[in-house]
């Protein structure tokens, strides 16, 4: 009983510490300090489904772990990078609608807003205290990145949303239902993909023909090194 209590404490810690990377995702301006939180958001959700794994057994989860920190820990935030030096581009300094207070004030009415909704039916389906809370932090960061891609301009920082997005369900699922790992790894090679094609657009954005033409091409002699 200690030991399961001891596990749902560290899930709570975690819970905090994933809000605290979505808010710095929402506010951070600086794009290698944006990849870096999310290589952390995506840690800290990586042992969120590792400390369910010691508390349940299920090989699924400590499957989702291991492939959360390879792909979302390591290798994505890796293209990122390679991707902004390519753009030479520093930083994202324009928000749209919102100022990085105010997307501190909607993200927070988010979970709050979420959080009353779920509190009306989920204690039908599960007792647990970790089901609500995980669920309601699962859409409340799917909601913060979709707020990401509607309030950025650089198409880099919307791809960073669309990851948070993909964080969000990732946590949600672990708590409302198992992804089966094979689900997983194909979003997990969407997203690659996403990444590729999102990076030849952003390439042509503000762009003449020419300079399309040239950034594409050293793009692809890079992705050929």
């Amino acid at each position: 009983m200690m030991h399961i209590q001891l596990l749902d404490d560290i899930t709570k810690i975690l819970f905090v510490l994933v809000l605290a990377t979505a808010a710095l995702i929402i506010t951070v301006r600086t794009l290698s300090s944006l990849f870096n939180v999310y290589a952390i958001q995506s840690w800290f959700i990586a042992a969120v489904a590792f400390v369910l794994y010691l508390k349940n057994g299920s090989v699924v989860l400590l499957l989702l772990a291991i492939l959360t920190v390879i792909s979302k820990a390591f290798l994505v935030p890796y293209v990122m990078r390679r991707i902004q030096k390519s753009m030479h581009m520093k930083r994202d300094l324009e928000f749209r609608y919102l100022t990085p207070v105010g997307s501190i004030l909607v993200g927070t009415a988010m979970i709050f807003l979420v959080y009353w909704s779920f509190s009306r039916f989920l204690p039908e389906l599960s007792s647990d205290e970790l089901f609500i809370f995980g669920s309601v932090i699962g859409v409340s960061l799917t909601l913060m990145g979709m707020m990401v891609i509607f309030t950025r301009k650089r198409m880099i920082t919307k791809i960073l949303g669309y990851l948070t997005m993909e964080n969000g369900v990732l946590l949600f699922s672990l708590f409302i239902a198992e992804l089966p790992f094979i689900i997983e790894l194909l979003i997990v090679i969407d997203l690659v993909m996403l990444i590729v094609l999102a990076t030849v657009l952003a390439f042509g954005i503000d762009s003449s023909i020419d300079e399309f033409h040239n950034k594409l091409n050293s793009y692809i002699l890079w992705f050929k090194e």
